[in-house]
């Protein structure tokens, strides 16, 4: 089982890149983050004939997330159980026997601000509803566009004490770790500075000046698994891309 997430910052603009990455990669399932736009207007007729099943949580403008899956997915859960919440930022189902959860993290602007507030309560909440779900559902893997580079090595050196590296957001991530899941790229030796994200400007993905911040999260049951993680930095590479790169696990 292929499974991948990708932001795909805007839906509309990126659809052709994502039809034909899935033509050429063959994903199981695909989280997407960021589709900026509504249900209604969610090109499932073009997703379909991909291949794929869609299910989604979309928002206009902002936000929005869904999963594209060969298989049907079933027990769809959207939004945080129990959280007060009017962004777009969690989807689950169950796609065959795993449980694959598509969120996109609160960015959280600057550390102490309000936005940054709301991006730790945010976090506490995920972290409380992953620990009741692991109960439900062994196999389990939580996807997405964490906005954190959780080690120094996670991003590029020149980033210092800011917003995606700060302490308390390294602590939440670690925090969900310490549920027992696992980061699946780190299961494998990498080479350094690989990142999945980079900035429109200052061509920062020409310098590689870059962050790791969208993530595979395995339960335990999962790890065994695993035969490899990596990012696809081809996307990233062509006319008007998504400033963020697809990264895709495999699992026997």
């Amino acid at each position: 089982m292929k499974i991948a997430t990708w932001n795909v910052n805007s839906l509309k603009v990126r659809l052709p890149h994502l039809i034909d990455w899935l033509a050429s990669e063959q994903p199981d399932a695909v989280c997407l983050q960021e589709l900026k736009c509504e249900d209604k207007a969610f090109p499932l007729a073009e997703i379909e004939a991909a291949g794929y099943h869609a299910v989604f949580n979309g928002q206009k403008t902002y936000n929005g997330v869904a999963i594209l899956s060969k298989l049907p997915a079933q027990d769809v859960q959207r939004d945080i159980p129990g959280f007060a919440d009017e962004q777009k930022r969690i989807i689950a189902a169950t796609v065959g026997d795993v449980r694959i959860i598509s969120a996109y993290v609160v960015n959280g602007q600057a550390v102490g601000s309000e936005k940054f507030a709301y991006k730790m309560d945010w976090l506490a909440a995920l972290t409380a509803w992953i620990k009741d779900e692991l109960t439900r559902h062994p196999k389990l893997v939580l996807a997405g566009d964490y906005n954190i580079a959780p080690e120094d090595r996670d991003a590029h050196p020149d980033w210092k004490d800011e917003i995606h590296v700060s302490t308390p957001e390294r602590e939440a991530f670690r925090r969900l770790l310490d549920l027992g899941l696992a980061d699946a790229f780190r299961l494998f030796e990498q080479p350094e500075k690989i990142y999945s994200w980079w900035d429109y400007r200052m061509m920062a993905f020409r310098r590689n000046f870059g962050m790791r911040i969208d993530h595979l999260l395995l339960s335990q049951a999962l790890v065994p698994q695993a035969t490899r993680c990596w990012v696809d930095k081809a996307p990233r590479k062509l006319e008007r891309p998504s400033d963020h790169a697809p990264v895709l696990v495999e699992l026997l």
